[in-house]
């Protein structure tokens, strides 16, 4: 049974009456629509029109797009539905988790480099504003991980370090902002990625830590933000194999399965350990750890027998309601087990007041609201967190600050992954803010390598050069099985050879591990994210105007001794 009055619903009897009646009101179908979270492929209004009448699912996920776009879709979508719908998004960094006019306020990472949860919590409530400016009601943040591997490829700048203290106090910090702007939050991923050096999208990971090690990092970061009223919990396809078979003894090694399949660590862990009695939504169903770790016709169903309570994204979503109806007919899923699901989904809504803002015709605000989007006091926010976080990891050869006056000539070193070049701004605006102070920036031209700049002489290259300068972001995505330095495959033509003859400086504005490639580079920066904001602060920080302030929240050294040289 729910208990519809505990935390995190908190239901009046007003609310509770809303959920039973609206639970009796359903027919099967109408129930098993709701366990969908879909994904919103397409703003068409009639094929979301033809979608929502055929589904009638409890929540949908857009993709970032034009603020004013997505709140008219959120508004469509909204005026379809009889009951009012979930809608949710990745508002992990600000913002422009929803709307690409939006804040990029600073990734997790570069917030817990404040060490100041007051951050954390103007990231949320930065992130809750603009998500429900445009029709947002649903975070799927904060990320609880642990960044325990700097090899994970996934985890990284998007989590608050690898400290769990310090992980579990900007979590609750976020939480609290975001609350307060109305939205709910989705903690995630459990049972906690950062372990594993690889990526839950490619394949079902493992959480190898034993029940004691669990229990010491991320028990600890999950009891406390489920504590603090975290209203849902983002299941990973993610295996924790000492609490499995501690829980369910006699599982072989084939049966072992990641979280969204494991009814040990969903019932057994999260809600009786843990305590936790809100609502439950699987990582994405697309994803190679889900897919490889049953048949889907099997898996679809066994999600939500197992604990889960919303299933998020569909391979095809006419077979995988065929699967969840078939798999009620089959009996993997019982009655029982869907009404108890669909109870916490209606819970969650009515916790959000969405019953009463469809009768009053707000669940989506007015145009107006998008005036929040990037307004002058977030933007000032994001400006603090760039002038808190950005750290100076090392500086050996005592060379800053720099200036006009001594290092006027640069050579600028762009690197980056092929990715989109960060969420609203890109290193060449180092470049131009540069400029602006007096420099001469003359940028690494990898198309036009050639033998004579490759066997460049040692003193025409310091001839021609008083600084070199790397700017690096490196970003996290989805699907790729590392975060490196890929240098120019033209003998590495853009490798940091010349350390010892002219001044160096590495930046980094995101992945903060690059020091394993680049181990010797005397001067090394991170700043954790590619925005307008981090970028002037990299730049006053560089000219000593403002002082490095950050307090680095994960071994940017990578364990490595030869890396603080």
């Amino acid at each position: 049974m729910v208990n519809l009055e505990a935390k995190p619903f908190n239901l009046k009897p007003a609310d509770i009456q809303w959920v039973h009646e609206t639970l009796a009101a359903m027919d099967v179908k109408e129930k098993i629509g709701q366990l969908f979270c879909l994904i919103g492929w397409t703003d068409d209004p009639q094929q979301l029109k033809v979608l929502l009448e055929a589904v009638k699912p409890g929540g949908m996920l857009f993709r970032p797009g034009a603020g004013a776009s997505v709140q008219e879709t959120h508004r469509f979508i909204q005026q379809l539905s009889d009951i009012p719908l979930l809608l949710a998004a990745n508002l992990e960094a600000g913002g422009n988790g929803i709307a690409i006019d939006g804040t990029y306020f600073g990734n997790p990472l570069q917030v817990a480099a404040t060490d100041d949860e007051d951050m954390a919590y103007k990231l949320g409530l930065v992130a809750g504003r603009e998500g429900w400016a445009v029709g947002c009601n649903w975070a799927f943040a904060p990320v609880v991980d642990i960044d325990l591997n700097f090899r994970n490829p996934i985890t990284n700048v998007r989590t608050f370090g690898a400290d769990p203290a310090r992980v579990a106090r900007m979590a609750k910090a976020f939480t609290a902002g975001m609350q307060e702007s109305g939205l709910a939050v989705s903690v995630k991923h459990f049972p906690g990625d950062g372990v594993d050096e690889r990526d839950q999208h490619l394949l079902t990971s493992v959480n190898s830590l034993s029940v004691e090690a669990w229990e010491a990092t991320y028990g600890k970061v999950f009891r406390e933000v489920i504590e603090a009223g975290a209203n849902t919990v983002m299941a990973g396809h993610i295996m924790l194999p000492a609490y499995s078979r501690m829980l369910a003894p006699g599982l072989s090694d084939e049966e072992i399965m990641p979280a969204t399949l494991a009814p040990e660590l969903l019932q057994g862990l999260l809600r009786d350990r843990l305590g936790f009695n809100g609502l439950v939504v699987t990582d994405a169903t697309l994803m190679a750890g889900f897919m490889m770790a049953e048949r889907r016709e099997i898996a679809v169903p066994k999600a939500i027998a197992s604990g889960c309570d919303m299933f998020l994204f569909n391979k095809n979503i006419e077979e995988d309601f065929s699967f969840m109806e078939k798999g009620l007919e089959s009996g993997i899923l019982t009655v029982q087990r869907l009404d108890e699901a669909v109870t916490r989904i209606l819970a969650l809504k009515a916790s959000l007041g969405l019953h009463q803002r469809q009768r009053s015709g707000t669940l989506v605000p007015e145009p107006e609201a998008l005036s929040l989007l990037q307004c002058e006091e977030h933007r000032l926010w994001s400006k603090a967190s760039a002038d808190q976080g950005v750290t100076l990891v090392k500086d050996t050869q005592q060379l800053l600050p720099i200036s006009a006056a001594k290092h006027r000539r640069v050579l600028l070193y762009s690197l980056t992954n092929g990715k989109a070049p960060g969420k609203g701004s890109d290193v060449s605006q180092l470049a131009e803010r540069l400029v602006k102070e007096g420099f001469e920036i003359t940028r690494f031209d990898s198309e036009q390598l050639g033998f004579a700049a490759i066997f460049q002489a040692v003193e025409q290259l310091r001839d021609q050069y008083d600084l070199i300068l790397y700017a690096a972001n490196v970003e996290t995505a989805s699907n790729q099985t590392t975060v490196r330095i890929h240098w120019e495959p033209h003998l590495a033509a853009n490798v940091p050879w010349f350390i010892r003859e002219v001044p160096t400086v590495f930046i980094s504005f995101a992945n903060p591990y690059h020091l394993l490639d680049v181990p010797r580079i005397p001067t090394y920066i991170n700043a954790y994210s590619c925005n307008e904001a981090t970028i002037e602060a990299v730049v006053d920080k560089l000219l000593g105007r403002s002082p490095f302030a950050g307090t680095d929240p994960v071994d940017s050294f990578c364990g490595l001794w030869e890396a603080k040289l």
